[in-house]
């Protein structure tokens, strides 16, 4: 009997042993091909020996110093690495244990910046819904996935709402995606007005929408008008690459490919590849020197944050990356799972969408290609092609929901960029049996 408080307080999941690679194996001696990166996480895939030889070294050197009393060189040289890949002045680097730590950093940071400005009337940010920025109440509160905010509604601050963009749904027929994007654009800028420029900290938004929608790329020019309100109006910029950052679209950071520059971006996930726990805010310069030539101090803090062996295992991960020119190999070879995926997927009557950006895909199902119809909640179609995926011996992480909380399923794909085309036809071989499968059983 475990005495762990699993996710599914009804059923324990099974037991991992090893790991290597794309493969996962458990205690009954199945073997599992991670098609996930279990949650958009593990990008070098796992047990990589250059980053478990960071670690090890680093825990011989030093395994952890209070960030009260030390710096520590992995943390240093973790920072410096950021801010100078990064582009324009994303020179500052908060380094915490995971995306949701980071999220709530990012909130604390942005609200400092207007108090050291002298506008503590500024309370209030804008989100978008069926977006997740995690699970912290802060973050809880930014985030639009609905049926994880439900139960914790009463403790969440207030914060209004936008259209996300979502142009499979929401793009009506005849509609143009120009007149699509310059409609959520005049949204965003009416709320902005309704609620007053100068009571709001900061618009917050995935640059590609992770788990909740499933794999939602912006359309073209949505950020740049975004980043023109946020100027027009003097308020904030906040993306999330939790999911989508680190390399996981091709480029490091994915609001490159969107030509614009948040003042906030907030990392996790294939920041240090699952390795270790480890999340990070990047500051754009004007944010840190208003706080550096005010209090002189952030009002904030973690226990683990620049922990020495998260960010050495960080450190590693990056250096690989860029070494191995993994973001290369994550435009080709996600191009090619793309192109697995249309062709098995493609005509499917039950998928509705194919969609994504490098090694961060999803499929979107739905009961009628026609009309775009989901199916019933009831059938829970997303728990069941998970489940009978792990029965195939593959990890893909499915969700439901998809729509507005409630309605619609969709699989979320993000292989590690180490991944070959064999590996990824053989998961688009599986997922198709699994989706059968599935589609058998809860129907």
């Amino acid at each position: 009997m475990s005495h762990i408080i699993h996710r599914n307080l009804r059923r324990a999941p099974p037991l991992a042993v090893g790991a290597a690679g794309l493969t996962v194996r458990d205690s009954q001696g199945r073997s599992y091909i991670d098609a996930s990166g279990g949650a958009a996480v593990s990008s070098l895939g796992h047990a990589h020996p250059d980053v478990l030889a960071a670690m090890h070294a680093q825990i011989d050197r030093n395994a952890y110093a209070h960030t009260a009393f030390f710096s520590c060189d992995a943390a240093e040289e973790l920072a410096s690495r950021l801010a100078n890949d990064a582009p324009g002045d994303l020179d500052h680097v908060y380094l915490v244990s995971g995306g949701s730590e980071a999220m709530e950093t990012a909130l604390k940071l942005a609200r400092q910046y207007w108090m050291e400005a002298g506008q503590p009337q500024r309370g209030m940010f804008i989100a978008r819904r069926q977006s997740y920025h995690g699970n912290t109440l802060g973050a809880l509160a930014v985030g639009g996935n609905e049926w994880r905010r439900r139960p914790f509604e009463s403790m969440l601050m207030a914060v209004p709402r936008v259209a996300p963009c979502y142009e499979y749904r929401d793009r009506a027929d005849g509609q143009s995606t120009e007149d699509y994007t310059a409609g959520l654009l005049a949204e965003v800028e009416a709320t902005i007005v309704e609620h007053g420029p100068e009571h709001i900290i900061g618009f917050v938004a995935e640059t590609v929408v992770g788990a909740t929608s499933g794999a939602v790329p912006p359309t073209p020019g949505y950020f740049r008008g975004v980043r023109k309100l946020c100027d027009k109006y003097g308020i904030l910029l906040i993306l999330d690459e939790v999911m989508c950052g680190m390399g996981r679209t091709g480029t490091l950071y994915a609001f490159e490919q969107e030509g614009v520059l948040p003042d906030l971006v907030v990392l996790g996930k294939g920041l240090g590849a699952g390795y270790q726990p480890i999340g990070a805010v990047l500051a754009r310069q004007h944010v840190v020197r208003r706080l550096r030539e005010g209090s002189g101090a952030f009002q904030h803090g973690y226990t683990y944050m620049g922990h020495p062996v998260a960010a050495a295992a960080a450190l590693a991960v990056q250096k690989v990356i860029q070494r191995d020119c993994l973001l290369g190999a994550v435009t080709v070879r996600g191009a090619a799972f793309r192109r697995m995926l249309r062709e098995a997927f493609g005509n499917h009557p039950h998928v509705g969408d194919i969609r994504g950006r490098g090694m961060l895909l999803a499929l979107e199902l739905v009961r009628d290609r026609d009309s775009k119809a989901p199916f019933d909640p009831a059938c829970q179609l997303h728990a069941a092609v998970k489940e009978q995926a792990m029965a195939l011996g593959l990890m893909v992480y499915p969700m439901g929901g998809t729509i507005d909380g409630r309605r619609g399923d969709h699989i979320l794909l993000a292989p590690p960029f180490i991944a070959t085309e064999v590996e990824l036809a053989e998961i688009t071989s599986r997922l198709a049996d699994a989706l059968a499968r599935a589609l058998v059983s809860a129907t």
